[in-house]
């Protein structure tokens, strides 16, 4: 049974502008490296005839247009919510993950169908030398350190996006890995090794960008945040004063943020605004002990009705106008009625819990014998719960 709502929307943290700054910083570097590796790699491989280093420098080139793709969705993806994007641009950032990793796969495909052609047809293969087995060494240097130095960041600033592109670099790192083997096994006479060299980068490349579309795709169809983390929030939405239980707590990621909301019990008769500075006080604990929280929306509950989804779709109770429209009919007669200064509802138990307050009592009359009139007058009104009278101006 709903009480009240609360939505907590908080600015947009300052620091953002400065980690979009830092994300840009780091894929720039990154996309000079691949340039500059990706022109040696082809350049040398296409003048030893190897295709293992044609392929790896494909990669590389891959990695370029990647990154002015990051530039792009880490700039537009954590701009601050609009009229028109209220959660923000968070899926920004999963739209171009599902596509790095769709542009991984078919350069995969590429690589992985050139290289058993060319390992089938047998054609021969001559010894790189020397100085391209270097240039894959310089390149496979390049490729860690850029990779070690974009997952420092993404970690730092939480980019799901970033992250990827780090794990992008680092394929590419492991693909020169494995045409360094197939360039040294090609120098001493096994030249069939650097076509099963490109086929195992294809391969390697096509697992990344897998692992990405799976990875994105559940973030698409809101799957929640690890059930660890949603019980730490419940744990911790528990022990704030006033909460008497949390339930409904559900979790879904917006590109590197998540939203959260959830149910709140507290006590039935507290008033609204007092129920509502409690859930204000359950989303400061939580956003301060979560910062991925972008957006929490809480519900006050009077009473735990957890499970209990079709509520609101139920036959409901009487809302005041038509509550005070049916004692004025039913208490007519009675003079306590008449006498009131005010009057509370409580919707509680599929019942409306009445209180009326009085400044004075009819001479010769108690309280007690007030309400008991009251009683005998409504026996007829079945979603009456208790009924009560109070001396006082009441509570406003």
């Amino acid at each position: 049974m709903a009480l009240a709502h609360g939505h907590h929307h908080p600015p947009v943290p300052p620091v953002r502008g400065a980690q979009t700054r830092e994300a840009h910083k780091v894929t720039l570097i990154g996309a000079v490296i691949d340039f500059v590796v990706g022109v040696a790699k082809m350049i040398a491989g296409v003048m030893v005839g190897s295709a293992a280093l044609v392929a790896d420098g494909i990669h590389s080139f891959s990695d370029i247009l990647t990154d002015v793709f990051v530039l792009a969705a880490t700039h537009f993806g954590r701009q601050a919510p609009d009229s028109n994007h209220p959660y923000g641009h968070g899926r920004i950032e999963t739209l171009a993950t599902l596509w790095l990793g769709s542009v991984l796969i078919f350069v995969a495909g590429g690589i992985a169908w050139a290289s058993v052609i060319r390992l089938v047809s047998g054609d021969p293969i001559p010894a790189p030398g020397i100085w391209a087995i270097g240039i894959a060494v310089i390149a496979l240097l390049a490729k860690e350190w850029i990779f070690r130095y974009t997952m420092r960041v993404a970690k730092r600033v939480n980019s799901r996006l970033l992250e990827a592109n780090a794990w992008h670099s680092r394929s590419d790192a492991l693909s020169t890995v494995v045409v360094l083997i197939g360039l040294i096994a090609a120098q001493f006479g096994a030249g069939w090794m650097d076509a099963v060299a490109a086929i195992v980068v294809g391969l390697m490349v096509g697992q990344v960008g897998g692992r990405l579309l799976w990875e994105s795709s559940q973030e698409l169809i809101d799957t929640a945040l690890p059930e660890q983390e949603r019980h730490e929030m419940q744990a911790l939405a528990e022990r704030i004063p006033g909460v008497r239980g949390v339930h409904d707590l559900r979790t879904r990621t917006l590109g590197s943020q998540a939203l959260l909301d959830l149910h709140i019990v507290v006590p039935p008769r507290v008033t609204v605004s007092e129920a509502h500075e409690i859930g204000n006080a359950v989303t400061r604990c939580l956003r301060e002990a979560f910062p991925v929280l972008a957006d929490v929306t809480f519900h006050i509950d009077p009473q735990d009705d957890a499970n209990e989804t079709e509520h609101s779709l139920r036959p409901g109770l009487p809302l005041r106008s038509d509550v005070e429209g049916m004692l004025d009919e039913t208490w007519r007669d009675v003079a306590i009625w008449h006498a009131r200064v005010a009057l509370d509802l409580h919707y509680l138990d599929d019942r409306v819990d009445v209180s009326i307050y009085v400044n004075a009592l009819p001479e010769g009359q108690s309280l007690d014998q007030a309400a008991d009139e009251l009683r005998d007058a409504c026996r007829e009104l079945s979603w009456i719960g208790r009924l009560r009278v109070w001396k006082g101006p009441g509570k406003g």
